[in-house]
């Protein structure tokens, strides 16, 4: 097992002003799974290759239990990566497959036997070992390709969005194998993908990326109840957090003619720099509908049996237009389109944040 530590570790691609990663600090506990989300091109994967030595650390510096790997081979990182398309010998058998690496080290063919049939029974492969992977489905071949990486028994196993190209019953299945076998085998687990639920149903932290910066990094209970900024707040959680910047009055947010009120110290940091408004967010799950509160036109209604989440439209009174809002609804409330319905958000579960920097502001 192994701690990963980060410092202060950059890559710039050739040609490129702005770093892909930019001086990402972070420390990975051993036997600890991170998860490491982000929309698209924001150097999550770029940070997991850099970690495995496909890509270069061009400032700073990353470690494997202490010992500088920045400028070692990927090969002599004692790592193992799943890649999100499995990367599997189609000329091979599922057993072939698995042993190639240990067969590669010059392992001995007793001990390469008795690790890939363990793997195997851990992933439930048995029954599988001599076909080859175009007899296989998505979710078979994603184990075989965790398979490969557990008979190596790495200090570290990398994880590049190995559940993208599974359907929706599958991925949710399957990441809870994932989850389950990291658990069982203690390993350190970096894990990359774009897919906040996962993310959060998965890591033990999250770490949250947006444009080579990190974020916040923190257990998946602490990001969605205090998101340091208005990106995490809005990345994190399904549907995502209503945020809306609205004016600043002495007592609180004005959305229209309703007043969520404020701390004093909410609005005088609120205020700082002259600011006349305030960024406010309120989860879909923290809003209830009510005689009276924030006026929303149901635009769509998305039932879900128990409930269901009502996406309307909103004049907030501060000079955009009519904003969208989405509330979840139980089932003996669920409006009708067009119709007209009060917002009232659950005292106590807004966030506030600048205007202008977008960061928290604490309650």
């Amino acid at each position: 097992m192994a701690t990963v530590t980060y410092k202060a570790a950059s890559r710039i691609y050739p040609g490129s002003d702005k770093p892909a990663v930019n001086k990402l600090d972070l420390e990975i506990a051993d036997g600890e799974f991170l998860v490491l989300v982000g929309p698209s091109g924001c150097g999550k994967s770029t940070s997991l290759r850099m970690l495995a030595g496909l890509e270069d650390v061009d400032e700073g510096a990353i470690l494997i239990d202490d010992r500088d790997v920045s400028n070692l081979p990927p090969k002599a990182r004692d790592i193992a990566m799943v890649f999100q398309n499995y990367a599997l010998y189609p000329h091979m058998t599922v057993y072939e497959n698995m042993a190639f690496a240990l067969k590669l080290r010059k392992t001995p063919k007793a001990e390469i036997d008795a690790r890939v049939k363990e793997a195997a029974e851990l992933l439930q492969l048995e029954d599988y070992l001599k076909r080859k992977p175009k007899a296989l489905s998505g979710g078979q071949r994603q184990r075989v390709a965790m398979g490969r990486a557990i008979v190596r028994q790495p200090q570290v196993f990398l994880m590049d969005e190995p559940l993208s190209n599974l359907d929706a019953k599958l991925r949710v299945q399957t990441r809870s194998q994932i989850a389950s076998l990291q658990k069982r085998l203690g390993v350190t687990t970096v894990y990359v993908t774009h897919d906040q639920v996962e993310a959060m149903t998965m890591g033990h932290r999250v770490a949250v990326m947006l444009d080579g910066l990190l974020q916040q990094v923190d257990t998946p209970r602490a990001l969605y109840e205090t998101p340091k900024n208005v990106f995490v707040a809005g990345f994190m959680g399904s549907p995502a957090m209503n945020i809306k910047t609205v004016p600043l009055t002495d007592t609180g947010a004005k959305f229209g003619d309703t007043l969520i009120p404020l701390t004093r110290e909410q609005v005088a940091a609120a205020g700082e720099g002259g600011q006349k408004s305030v960024t406010v967010g309120v989860r879909p799950e923290h809003c209830t509908i009510a005689d009276t509160g924030i006026a929303v036109e149901v635009e769509l209604v998305e039932e879900l049996g128990s409930d269901a989440y009502v996406y309307g439209f909103a004049e907030l009174g501060n000079g955009n237009g009519a904003e969208r809002f989405v509330v979840r609804a139980q089932g003996g409330e669920i409006p009708r389109l067009g119709e007209i319905v009060h917002i009232k958000p659950q005292v106590g579960k807004e966030h506030i944040f600048h205007a202008e920097s977008g960061e928290r502001i604490a309650v």
